[in-house]
């Protein structure tokens, strides 16, 4: 399984979100692009940028993660606002390794596929679930599909993967959101990565050893350090484990 260690962003800080709330973030008095590079240091094959003000239409932080994917030194998933076919092949040019959609697969699935046809394993679908239902708009806006609906309606598109999240999701409910991400990861072929559900090395392990599930993003467990970034790597891929020594 593969760790996608995560940098959200707002105002050009690295912040964490409660439930999606934009508003009042979790702020972490730490550099951007340092902790990105940290983080290929450790052993991350990939990394995950979400830009919160891009979310909200916003390019303040366009300079900053140009400087995450040139400085990282591993490949950026790039998340926050994909609503236009000429920001997603921009960024696709500026050499962000993929492009995460949901809103935009929402309201104009056509443009999607054939982007993603364009771009193939550049494009990541995300599936945010809310009382089984697709939300949209930055979790603002319930859209009209289902999750099953819409995760079956791009059957034999060539995304790269798909990022589910379960936007209702606490610590109360870790075994209901397994579910919601096993079902959903039952359905496609393609790879399932898990968003919202990792906060200790046990919640890695439960995902690994469900076998349907072939990737996680982890984010606020890593600044606030209930998870060692090495730690999850090697629990993630203990198969790895013995070559990690050698690095």
């Amino acid at each position: 399984m593969i760790l996608y260690p995560t940098i959200e962003l707002r105002n050009g800080r690295c912040v964490s979100l409660t439930r999606g709330q934009i508003e009042e973030p979790e702020i972490w008095h730490v550099d951007p692009v340092e902790k990105a590079q940290e983080f290929a240091h450790a052993g991350a094959e990939w990394m995950h940028v979400t830009d919160f003000d891009a979310v909200q239409g916003g390019n303040a932080n366009h300079d900053l993660v140009l400087r995450i994917i040139r400085g990282a030194g591993i490949p950026v998933q790039l998340g926050g606002g994909f609503r236009s076919r000429d920001r997603i092949e921009e960024w696709i040019e500026l050499g962000a390794g993929r492009i995460v959609v949901g809103t935009l697969a929402a309201q104009n699935p056509h443009l999607v596929k054939e982007l993603a046809e364009r771009h193939p394993d550049q494009l990541v679908l995300a599936v945010d679930v809310w009382q089984g239902c697709v939300m949209i708009e930055g979790w603002k806006t319930k859209s009209a599909y289902s999750a099953d609906g819409f995760l079956d309606s791009f059957k034999g598109t060539p995304f790269a993967a798909v990022i589910v999240t379960d936007v209702g999701a606490d610590r109360s409910e870790s075994d209901a959101s397994l579910g919601t991400i096993s079902a959903l990861a039952e359905r496609t072929n393609l790879p399932v990565i898990a968003s919202g559900i990792v906060r200790t090395l046990d919640d890695i392990s439960r995902l690994r050893l469900l076998g349907e599930v072939s990737g996680a993003i982890v984010g606020r467990a890593l600044f606030n350090r209930t998870i060692d970034l090495k730690e999850a790597l090697r629990e993630a891929r203990p198969d790895l484990a013995h070559v990690a020594e050698f690095i």
